[in-house]
């Protein structure tokens, strides 16, 4: 038997706790980790849906064992192939294309502004520009004709049409086209390309990049006027997306800019805004004069603006509901309880869809159904706060939730407002794709540019109106209109109830 005196006795058993300390930490780390690669995996290989469908036990489960087949070997080659190489010496793409001869011409004949009765005609001048209209391409061609005065008292000649691009050979319907391809669906430069060769229009991506920026440079005044009559609005939902951005700063490398997303539920206007950080510069400076109420999710660099007496803050139940869903690997159990509960709201919202934009009939539908499941679940949260660890996926997600809590519930007290931020992320949801194609912008004033073009296009299918026709209209009239000039008649929105009544 070995004696041990009370202090060494003493000094193992506290060595031991810390142990046990070391142990419990370890697996919180552990635990965490497990959570952050099946988070990952999800993200990579499983659905993106959050809907939440409680199992319904009384059905049977069937398994399927033994099912599996071999994978079938599949027989491969090697291919090689040779290609010119690109010479140091060869001349970059120009703005100014040749025009195929093989594409059919559309002549319009402009006349002089002033009777030319008795004068006699000396010659016309033409002019040619690439245009498009849905499934073809053809050459418009505007001849203006010339005439000499016969008294030998000067030369008139027809008006050449104001164009988008001065000196330039691009129409606006092949202008609104390319833009339609590359932000509408999601198709890079050099895809077009290849795609217009195949249709015998050799366009250089240099070229179609520069139509693009002058189409955008066209289009400014009007962003701005978007941006102005935006900020009008007493209820915006605002979110933020990660774009890569090339960079002079780190060549051979990108970086990592954000687009700022703002949308009105109730005109349906959609705003992106580029930033180079995800910092809070960026919206304090865009909501710097805005007053009213703005939905957000948990991000801290929204906490800026609970401190304003003219913004009222709300916060987004899909994402609360998202860090339950997330936690299911962690407590399954508690998980699908959270889940159950907001299901109930949701269902809730199913029905105010069919009140048809009535306020008053929605905050009463809310007061009387919403808010009891509302006080059940804070209950819950409360209770079961301190029964999960505070670094488990469960516990992060019930703290998530009830910090943000006076925010969540703030949804019920006015029928305007909606119960999460679902409408914003629909809007974002075309750049995530665009990401997969295009992968990353040229440039950070390139980055701002297509944030400017992703506000129309995002906007005129929030009001279900063609972007293809929208720009093609918008990018003909805007050389037309002064700096002084009321440029709103062709914001989505006003173009699109002045094409109903021209329809009607």
């Amino acid at each position: 038997m070995i004696m041990i005196s009370r202090a060494e006795y003493e000094a193992i058993v506290a060595e031991n706790a810390r142990n046990r300390e070391a142990v419990k930490e370890f697996e919180i780390k552990l635990l965490s980790l497990q959570q952050q690669v099946q988070q990952y995996m999800r993200m990579i290989f499983g659905s993106r849906s959050e809907r939440f469908i409680p199992m319904d036990k009384t059905q049977m489960i069937m398994e399927l064992e033994g099912m599996e087949s071999p994978a079938t070997e599949i027989p491969t080659e090697t291919i090689t192939y040779t290609r010119k190489k690109t010479g140091a010496d060869e001349k970059p793409g120009h703005s100014r294309v040749e025009l195929p001869a093989h594409l059919p011409r559309e002549v319009k004949i402009i006349e002089p502004d002033r009777d030319v009765t008795g004068w006699k005609k000396i010659g016309e001048e033409s002019s040619e520009y690439l245009a498009h209209r849905r499934g073809s391409w053809y050459v418009k061609r505007i001849v203006r004709n010339k005439y000499a005065n016969p008294s030998g008292d000067g030369v008139v000649i027809g008006s050449l049409p104001l164009m988008p691009i001065h000196k330039g050979n691009a129409d606006a319907s092949t202008l609104a086209f390319i833009i339609t391809n590359k932000v509408t669906d999601h198709l890079p430069w050099y895809r077009q390309v290849q795609m217009f060769k195949r249709d015998g229009v050799d366009i250089a991506e240099s070229t179609m990049v520069g139509w693009f920026k002058a189409a955008c440079k066209l289009l400014e005044p009007l962003y701005d006027l978007h941006k102005a009559h935006f900020l009008l609005s007493t209820y915006i939902q605002a979110d933020e997306t990660p774009i890569k951005v090339q960079s002079r700063d780190v060549p051979g490398s990108t970086h990592k800019g954000y687009f700022w997303v703002y949308f009105d539920p109730i005109t349906r206007t959609v705003v992106f805004e580029y930033q180079p950080t995800r910092g809070q510069v960026g919206p304090m400076e865009f909501l710097k004069d805005f007053k009213g109420s703005l939905q957000t999710d948990g991000y801290a660099a929204y906490e800026v603006f609970g401190r304003d007496k003219e913004i009222t803050l709300l916060a987004c139940l899909a994402h609360a509901r998202r860090k339950f869903d997330e936690s299911k690997s962690n407590d399954k159990e508690r998980s699908e309880q959270m889940l159950d509960l907001i299901q109930k709201l949701y269902a809730i919202e199913r029905k105010v869809k069919t009140l048809e934009r009535d306020v008053d009939a929605i905050r009463d539908l809310r007061q009387n159904e919403s808010l009891p499941v509302l006080i059940e679940i804070e209950e819950w949260l409360k209770k079961n706060l301190t029964e999960t660890l505070p670094k488990s996926a469960i516990g992060r997600a019930i703290a998530y939730t009830l910090n943000l809590w006076p925010r969540l519930i703030r949804y019920i007290e006015d029928g305007r407002y909606q119960i999460d931020n679902n409408l914003i992320e629909n809007s974002i949801r075309p750049i995530a794709i665009g990401r997969k194609n295009y992968l990353f912008a040229g440039s950070h004033n390139a980055a701002q540019r297509a944030a400017m073009i992703y506000s129309f296009v995002g906007t005129c299918k929030q009001l279900q109106i063609d972007p293809l026709a929208w720009l093609e209209n918008v990018i003909e009239r805007m050389p037309y209109f002064k700096k002084n000039d009321d440029m709103s008649v062709l914001l989505p929105a006003n173009w699109g109830k002045n094409q109903e009544l021209l329809a009607s």
